[in-house]
């Protein structure tokens, strides 16, 4: 049989306060109402579980076997719920923010300075594969991503800009190219480039600055999967890559140089979220953004005119 727990926290309460209508007035029910719910649960059971005639009332040798593991029931019940509750306090109180490769000092400054303002608030930093990084955030694997540019599909998603990033191509320590402070696209044509065939062709084509001003052809050579591949690929002398200024700061390769590109546009590095949230974490986090993106502005400018 399926036990009914909310007839048996009544009769627990019963027991408790020896009285019915001492009982009914703790569990805000009628006397009567109570003693024929007691009179069900006995019924399913097969078993009278309480002496109406003693005062107080007491349970019977039945009620007695019955309460000591029905007790245990109670409790274990009320532990099941409470670890549901926590997780849900849990989730509410944690903001998951996708990245990939790296999630840089700019968004670890906006989680800082957003734990600040919200106490006991947990942020997981979740690493997504290059073709996640916006579909993420739409199908609510994460609440928010920091992305670069293209975004394939940018339906319902926000985009704030966090900061621009200057982009750099990725040389072999031995390209006749790599001495150099600063290379032009038209530096790099015939150049062959490593391609992504995860990531999509969009994404590849952007990032390689396809097509070039000069009307020059890219060349495309093997693909590779994570930044090691990457950089062991470049180093390998099997093509070159064009990417954010970001890679210099969390990649290295003794065997591989980054060279600032001059006229390459530079990449937006956004914080995506999904357009119809408005949970007060999210707005937390759009707004912290927003502060911190203004006031580094501020701060370049101020840096300018002492220049």
């Amino acid at each position: 049989m399926d036990l009914n727990l909310h007839l048996v926290r009544y009769l627990v309460a019963v027991v408790d306060e020896g009285h019915f209508g001492r009982a009914a007035d703790r569990l805000y029910v009628s006397a009567p109402a109570l003693s024929q719910q007691i009179r069900k649960l006995e019924r399913s059971l097969g078993a009278d579980l309480l002496d109406r005639s003693a005062h107080p009332v007491r349970p019977t040798s039945a009620g007695r076997r019955f309460l000591a593991e029905a007790r245990d029931a109670l409790a274990a019940a009320d532990r099941a719920v409470a670890a549901v509750e926590a997780y849900r306090r849990e989730l509410a109180a944690t903001l998951r923010i996708g990245f990939m490769n790296a999630a840089g000092p700019r968004i670890r400054r906006v989680t800082d300075e957003l734990r600040r303002e919200v106490p006991g608030l947990s942020v997981r930093l979740i690493e997504l594969p290059w073709p996640q990084q916006a579909s993420a955030v739409r199908d609510g694997t994460v609440d928010a991503s920091v992305v670069r540019p293209p975004i394939a599909d940018p339906t319902g998603l926000r985009l704030d800009v966090l900061h621009e990033e200057p982009r750099v191509v990725a040389l072999p320590g031995t390209h006749r190219l790599a001495g150099r402070e600063s290379v032009g696209l038209a530096d790099l044509d015939g150049e062959t480039h490593l391609a992504a065939d995860e990531a999509d062709p969009a994404w590849v084509r952007w990032w390689a600055c396809d097509p070039r001003p000069s009307g020059v052809p890219v060349r495309y050579g093997p693909s590779v999967r994570t930044m090691d591949e990457m950089l062991e690929a470049v180093a390998a002398d099997q093509g070159i890559v064009i990417t954010g200024s970001f890679v210099t700061e969390g990649y290295r390769h003794p065997e591989v140089v980054f060279v600032p590109v001059s006229d390459a546009e530079p990449c937006p590095v956004s914080l995506c979220t999904r357009a119809d949230d408005a949970s007060p974490l999210v707005t937390a986090l759009r707004r912290t953004a927003g502060e911190l993106r203004t006031a580094s502005g501020q701060e370049a400018q101020r840096a300018s005119k002492i220049r």
